[in-house]
């Protein structure tokens, strides 16, 4: 049997497993917001060189860490947040799938896990 709808806070009857559109649009501006805050991927360290090592080290290791599928995705293991020794240490580097990468690190990362 089908679960029943919610109703949202702005009112609008919603379907069960669904988002309203308001809500959509909240994480949105939410995203957009930290996203103008946030410096380019270039500042960040994420260079043409970055680029050169990142292919050397997929091709060294080309299946996911977590799930062994394709990897396409080079994760720092510990986030470097700005440290340049950390961000050019390879043993702090792995290869994921970018579901992985996406879904699972992320999760783990905003938990406090890593």
């Amino acid at each position: 049997m089908p679960r029943p709808p919610h109703i949202c806070a702005c009112g609008r009857l919603v379907p069960h497993g669904g988002r309203c559109t308001c809500q959509r649009e909240s994480d949105r501006a939410r995203k957009r917001r930290h996203d103008a805050r946030r410096p380019s991927a270039r500042a960040r360290g994420y260079t043409s060189e970055w680029e050169k090592a990142r292919l050397v080290f997929l091709a060294a290791h080309p299946c996911c860490a977590m799930c062994g599928a394709v990897a396409t995705v080079v994760d720092h293991i510990t986030p470097h947040r700005g440290d340049k020794a950390l961000f050019w240490d390879r043993a702090n580097w792995q290869a994921l799938c970018k579901p992985c990468h996406d879904r699972v690190k992320q999760r783990e990362e905003r938990a406090g896990d890593v």
